[in-house]
């Protein structure tokens, strides 16, 4: 099957006919099809087919018990309306990286795997690479079963409605004892690549990044009768801190984004007793996301005692910054630059991804994809054909340099 072929057949699962972005999020019909997808893949190659206790699907070629595997692979699920290419770019490009190393008659000295990772973007529990983190113990049994999502449905009423074991979750040391390297093929998620004039590139590090939930509390009350100065509006106090945000960023030279709100009673005509709002912040160090977020909180609090509102701030997640294993790195950019001299361009990103979640465990690195508009989680989200196949040769080249000697 051809890299055209398996991205035609995926590409339908979970898209939207209102917005043309996808809805694929975990443990949904959406989500159950693209795990049916995956094991069909891996089933038509004749791979050992596995689903590990937290949801992640692996397919094997040669024995995992063998040790010192190289990995390689993705996630199929998506933020709300998201694009095409984030995740399912990389899970696709896998099994047509196998494919080609297979046509060029290639013997494999270690173990391959290819993986999906489950609810990558967070999109319904509101964490993201719960997968991965549970499997990297990152995130604790008992955290994920508070996990909730909008419709008051658990992690573990999800998982076992879909057919899964919530009660089997957990941190998994010896799946990854078994892994010598993990590599993630990605879309880029920015222009560096386009910039530059290269199709592919190698990553050095992930930014710091975070999600923190701001909590306004106010008083409900009628907005035709209540009079402006015997308002306690926490809409006010919400909206001047998302100014505060886009002034704390610009000047630290960071990002900083309120995406995500909700509101209580959530009436036209009534003024909101709580407005709850999520900011997602990032930044090249962490000093530089400590000052931004601190500087965010400060003003928050400042604007809520001016208006008579309560606020707590939570830290919901966290994600240090990761450097990928230069080792590692650098022996992709060798592999990569070794038939033509060229010295492939290696860039960060402000993106989380399984890669950095896994990277405090075994050697973990990424390649990435380019994007010729820079955009990300929108159905606007791009990547030419020609640069899709030109990222399956970069990844089967760097797969039979790992695991072919």
């Amino acid at each position: 099957m051809t890299f055209h072929s398996m991205w035609a057949e995926l590409l339908p699962i979970g898209r939207s006919s209102a917005s043309g972005g996808y809805r694929r999020f975990a443990w949904t019909a959406a989500d159950a099809d693209c795990r049916a997808w995956f094991r069909e893949q891996a089933e038509a190659r004749g791979l050992a087919y596995e689903v590990d206790r937290n949801g992640n699907q692996w397919a094997w070629l040669g024995d995992p018990a063998a040790g010192n595997a190289v990995v390689t692979g993705s996630h199929l699920d998506s933020v709300p309306d998201g694009g095409a290419f984030d995740g399912p770019l990389g899970v696709v490009s896998s099994f047509a990286a196998l494919d080609e190393l297979r046509g060029r008659g290639v013997q494999f000295d270690k173990p391959l795997a290819l993986v999906n990772f489950g609810d990558e973007e967070g999109a319904r529990f509101g964490l993201a690479c719960v997968g991965s983190r549970l499997t990297a113990g990152q995130l604790t049994v008992e955290q994920a079963h508070r996990l909730t999502d909008g419709d008051g449905v658990t992690l573990p009423e999800a998982m076992e409605a879909a057919g899964y074991d919530p009660e089997a979750i957990g941190p998994d040391p010896e799946r990854l004892a078994r892994i010598g390297a993990f590599v993630e093929l990605h879309v880029e998620q920015g222009r560096a690549l386009d910039l530059s004039g290269d199709r592919v590139g190698v990553a050095s590090a992930i930014w710091p990044h975070g999600r923190w939930r701001f909590d306004f509390r106010g008083e409900a009350n009628h907005a035709g009768t209540t009079r402006l100065a015997d308002r306690r509006d926490p809409m006010l106090s919400y909206a001047e801190t998302v100014l505060a945000a886009r002034r704390e960023a610009e000047l630290a030279g960071a990002v900083a984004t309120f995406g995500k709100i909700s509101v209580e009673p959530n009436g036209v005509n009534a003024i909101p007793s709580l407005v709850r709002g999520w900011l997602d912040s990032r930044a090249a160090d962490q000093d530089t996301l400590d000052t931004v977020v601190g500087g965010i909180e400060k003003a928050a609090r400042e604007y809520a005692d001016v208006h008579g509102i309560d606020l707590d701030v939570v830290r919901e997640s966290f994600t240090p910054v990761v450097e990928f294993d230069h080792a590692l790195r650098d022996e992709l950019g060798r592999i990569l630059g070794k038939d033509t001299g060229l010295k492939v361009p290696v860039l960060g990103t402000g993106a989380g991804h399984d890669a950095g979640i896994l990277s405090g465990h075994i050697p973990t690195a990424m390649l990435f994809v380019r994007n010729p508009t820079g955009v990300s989680h929108s159905p606007a989200e791009f990547a030419a054909e020609d640069d899709c196949v030109a990222g399956v040769r970069a990844l089967a080249d760097v797969l039979e340099g790992l695991a072919c000697r």
